[in-house]
């Protein structure tokens, strides 16, 4: 998507939702929810990442009004594992940006306190100062900076998967004409589908039907069910839609369209550069890479020259 999300902004102006519409922690008890969310059934890495020292070049560019606090407030909408997802049987926010959200709050001496918000809300959140931060798998693109920085972290693409005994192969955008596919509400999957439907009947072809869903667990159903030929998400969430199905699913084709993940912040608050320092202090202590390892996700890790704000280049 890129949950791979696009999100739709909002608040700045009326005319830039439209716009904008686009994709644990050590101590797991940090977390909290404040979003009822339906708990995803899988095994859970048993990894444990460290609890983090507070680091003075990080916390001293905390700024004030979020350091009196004593706490760092993250969004994220946890229905898309391996990424941000709701333990099993509990209300816990886990996941590779639950565990680095955790992380970044430690390094500036903060308490983490993880926010399950719905996706298309997160940054409306961040604008209307209800979240310090949002981490849930955004792709930073040139129109979302407009709204909010990013400070970026990871490299994803997107991926499509099917039901394990369909017979056609989808590879490409193209791929998709005269079919139907399966998407997360908000995300660029769900405009890139839209646009592959556009080209198709421009080429001559059938049109795609988008079939869109507000959580990743209804867009798998409806692969399952054989609503939908086809589902389509970021490659690490694919991937793991696939390894968790227990069958039930294969992968179609291999990733396409890399582009970044950011973690999202409002503008003008400074906790932009905050964030930054962060991140290339857990890349350069091997805390980052220890959290990709754990959710099998080292295929979009980034270098040091790679946690940049502001990124894309579209």
């Amino acid at each position: 998507m890129f949950r791979s999300r696009s999100t739709r902004a909002a608040a700045v102006a009326v005319a830039a939702v439209a716009l904008f519409a686009a994709a644990c922690s050590s101590s797991s008890s940090s977390s909290s929810s404040t979003t009822a969310a339906k708990s995803t059934t899988t095994t859970l890495p048993s990894a444990k990442i460290p609890v983090q020292a507070k680091l003075s070049s990080v916390a001293s560019l905390v700024p004030a009004a979020v350091a009196s606090t004593g706490q760092v407030t993250f969004a994220m909408d946890a229905t898309y594992p391996p990424d941000e997802f709701v333990q099993s049987g509990s209300s816990t926010i886990v996941g590779m940006d639950a565990d680095l959200a955790t992380a970044i709050a430690e390094t500036m001496g903060l308490k983490p306190v993880l926010q399950n918000v719905t996706f298309d809300a997160i940054i409306p959140g961040l604008q209307a100062n209800k979240y310090n931060v949002g981490i849930s798998s955004f792709t930073d693109t040139l129109a979302r900076q407009k709204v909010v920085d990013f400070v970026n972290y990871y490299n994803a693409g997107e991926q499509f998967y099917v039901a394990s005994g369909t017979p056609t192969t989808f590879t490409q955008l193209s791929s998709l004409c005269g079919h139907a596919v399966s998407v997360e509400s908000g995300t660029v999957e769900e405009t890139d589908a839209h646009t592959a439907s556009t080209d198709c009947t421009k080429a001559g072809h059938k049109p795609v039907s988008v079939l869109s869903f507000s959580t990743q667990d209804e867009a798998n159903l409806a692969v399952s069910s054989g609503r939908a030929e086809v589902g389509f998400a970021d490659s690490p969430v694919a991937a793991w839609i696939v390894q968790q199905s227990g069958g039930t699913f294969k992968l179609s084709g291999k990733p396409f369209n890399d582009a970044p993940y950011g973690i999202a912040l409002p503008k003008g608050t400074g906790m932009t550069q905050a964030v930054q320092a962060s991140v290339k202090a857990l890349v350069s202590n091997g805390t980052y890479g220890d959290i990709l390892k754990k959710w099998n996700m080292q295929s979009g890790a980034v270098t040091l020259d790679g946690v940049t704000i502001n990124g894309a280049t579209s």
